[in-house]
């Protein structure tokens, strides 16, 4: 008979799978919602440890919904077909020429990415946009940005179709106006709006940071709503972290148990927030 000693890292695996079994049983028939976006959408082998990430919850009983940015991705679109955008405020102005082209690379090349790498590891996943099932209508947010929108309706029957067939929706965030148009969303407020109508238990927007953190510059890992609106009066909370804050707290009054603001860099992000016992990142709650 072969035998072979015992090595460290194969106990300390099986004892990291025992301690998960708690939150295992916890997530077991939970929907989350996980915003992907930022670098780790650049990186092939970044895109495939996020793609096992989200097929590995859905063999455990999760319901990933997974909505997208790319913003990188249109900027080097709108430069190469020559392009030119207008500015306000330091915001695009989404005219009809450059909402065609985010539309092409949004439902179509950032989107069929994450697909095929889900369905690479093992997964069924379906790649939609706002405008699919009248899933997101928009209203215009501001008619001197052009074509961007900001979800006033809400349709997620299809998700729910979709959870029910055990198939993993990435979504691409557009939208149809009440008129036909077609309309930019924000990735961090479309997916707070599918999570508020959903009443996700999770809302996960991984960023290129660690998460929020205070006036020390250490990362707060649990936050109420009263803390953020104090941390961002008080000028704590500045500059690309205000929206991201917005966002989870206005997902937190629609309904959504808890919204966790992580560092999509970190291998297993989402993994060491669901399934370990320190998680992740910040944690925001009613």
């Amino acid at each position: 008979m072969k035998t072979q000693k015992m090595n460290r890292d194969w106990i300390a695996t099986a004892r990291t799978l025992s301690q998960a079994l708690p939150y295992l049983q916890r997530y077991a028939g939970a929907t989350v919602v996980i915003k992907f976006g930022g670098n780790a959408m650049g990186d092939d082998e970044e895109m495939a440890s996020f793609a096992r990430d989200i097929v590995l919850m859905r063999h455990v009983g999760v319901n990933p919904v997974v909505v997208h940015g790319g913003g990188p991705m249109i900027n080097a679109m709108l430069g190469k077909l020559g392009v030119e955008s207008e500015w306000v405020n330091g915001k695009r102005v989404t005219d009809e020429a450059t909402v065609e082209v985010v539309e092409m690379v949004l439902s179509g090349r950032v989107n069929k990415r994450i697909v095929q790498a889900i369905n690479a590891e093992g997964g069924k996943a379906v790649g939609l946009s706002g405008k699919d099932a009248n899933l997101i209508t928009c209203d215009q947010t501001n008619p001197d940005l052009g074509f961007v929108g900001t979800p006033a309706e809400v349709d997620v029957s299809i998700l729910r179709d979709l959870a029910a067939a055990e198939t993993i929706p990435v979504i691409a965030p557009l939208g149809a106006g009440r008129n036909g148009e077609t309309y930019n969303i924000n990735g961090d407020t479309a997916a707070g709006a599918i999570a508020s109508a959903l009443k996700a238990d999770r809302l996960l927007l991984l960023t290129d940071i660690e998460g929020v953190k205070g006036a020390d510059g250490e990362v707060l890992t649990e936050l109420s709503a009263a803390h953020i609106r104090e941390l961002t009066a008080e000028g704590v909370i500045a500059g690309g972290m205000i929206p991201k804050t917005e966002t989870a707290l206005a997902a937190v009054e629609g309904g959504v148990r808890a919204v966790v603001i992580l560092d999509g860099r970190a291998p297993n992000a989402c993994l060491l927030e669901l399934y370990t016992d320190h998680g992740a990142g910040s944690m925001i709650r009613a």
